[in-house]
Formats: structure tokens, sequence, C-alpha cells
């Protein structure tokens, strides 16, 4: 599995540091996960767009998928489409009206907009789903809104992916001996943090040590978080590999 990073810059995007968006390629299969503000430019100076073979979400917050819409566009309406198939979509039960509203111009075609001719829905539940081929585990995220966490295997390989979500029974249980832990890690720990909503460095180097980890990628870090101490926290708790991620890098699970 090869991990590319479109965008890695948590709650907003950053000054030429575009939100949360991955791709993961496997046997010529091309899954984007997340498509955030900012990564849908950066998709398309890496990969022609018609090549993504499905999408998923972990949540439907804007930092996560507020790119569907140009994506959106440009399935709809490029005039050399190379083909007009419904793309698979994977995401919480609200995403096929959530996306809607975003792509329509006033209250009235959001109404009536229906994105059925551009995507195929497939609502998450928690439990295991074969996308391409990647086997997929999603477990509830501790999230304000529906959420999930992931854990993708293929090859013999695995990737665990937080998402957005405080520490929980779930999270931890999904990436028990995981090979790759991409984990957000939003902030500083601090006893005033606000509770089931995101990870802090000295949280995610927790979760990574009790499980195994074999390595650790560290995301999701907003721009006015203190980058630096929020990897000092992770390395302080987790004495395997840590990893930040940067956008446009390439990461071989």
């Amino acid at each position: 599995m090869l991990l590319t990073v479109l965008g890695c810059s948590g709650s907003i995007p950053g000054p030429h540091a575009p939100a949360s968006g991955y791709l993961l390629e496997a046997d010529g299969f091309l899954l984007a996960i997340e498509l955030g503000p900012g990564t849908f430019a950066a998709l398309q100076a890496v990969r022609d767009p018609f090549d993504l073979d499905a999408l998923l979400f972990s949540h439907l917050h804007a930092d996560h998928c507020a790119d569907v819409a140009s994506l959106t566009v440009l399935r709809r309406y490029h005039p050399a489409a190379p083909h007009r198939r419904r793309l698979p979509v994977y995401a919480p039960v609200a995403a096929p009206t959530r996306f809607a509203a975003a792509y329509a111009t006033d209250e009235a075609d959001r109404a009536a907009t229906d994105l059925s001719d551009v995507y195929d829905f497939a609502a998450l539940r928690p439990g295991k789903v074969h996308i391409g081929p990647f086997e997929v585990v999603a477990a509830p995220a501790a999230h304000p809104c529906e959420s999930y966490s992931f854990r993708i295997g293929h090859g013999g390989r695995t990737l665990a992916y937080t998402g957005d979500t405080g520490v929980c029974a779930a999270l931890t249980d999904l990436v028990e001996g995981v090979d790759v832990l991409l984990t957000e890690a939003s902030w500083t720990h601090a006893a005033d943090r606000v509770p089931d909503l995101h990870l802090s460095g000295r949280d995610a180097g927790e979760v990574a040590a009790a499980a195994g980890a074999g390595r650790v990628l560290v995301t999701h870090i907003p721009p006015w978080t203190d980058a630096d101490a929020v990897l000092a926290e992770v390395r302080a708790a987790y004495t395997g590999d840590v990893v930040r991620v940067e956008q446009g890098a390439v990461y071989d699970i």
C-alpha cells in the first residue's frame, strides 16, 4: 500500500497547506480518504482525478470533505470526461444530503439537488467492508457527529487511521497490533481539553504504545498549534518511529 498525503492541516487549511486528504493505492486501485479544503487542487497536481476508484470519509465536518463540491463539478461537467460511471462513496449516512447542500446554489436548489448521477453512496456502519482490494474495518469515533476510525488491510499489512476522535475503547481495540498508525494529534495535553473531540500528542503516543503499533504518522495539527510540542508528547509516550506527515509525501505502508 502506498499512502500519499494531499493535505494534513488540522481543522482548517493553513498557508499553502490543504486540510485533511489522503490517497491509498494498491493493486492499481486508488482510494481517496477525506477530501478537505485545498486537497482537490493537490490531487490534480499528482493524479488525474478521474483515476479515483472510490472515496472514504470518516465524518462530514468541512475540513474533511468540503472539496467534494469541486470534484462533483469535474465529474458532472468535464467536456472530455473519460467515463461517466458513478464513483463509490463510503461515508456517514447523511453524506448524500450534506454533499448536495454544499453543491447547491440556493435553498430551493438544495432541496432538489441529487448527486446520484455522480456518486454511488454507501452508508458506513461499524464493522467490515471491502473497498476494491482493501479490507476496511470501521469503528465509532469519539467526536461530536457520526464519525469513524478505520483499520485498512491489504497483503498482510495494516494501516489504521484515527480520523478525529478522543481516546475511546473502540479506537484502542481497532489499532491493536497495527503496522502503521496515521493519527491525528490536534493539541498538547491539558486537563481542560474538551473531551471526546481530539487526541493530544500524549494521547496519540499512549494509544500507539498500548497497541504495539509499528510506526506512527502524525497528522491533523492545526496551524495555531505548536507542532514541535505535539511531536515531543508523542515521542515521550511512544518509543518507536514517529513522523510528522508532510503534504505531497508518499509513505510505503
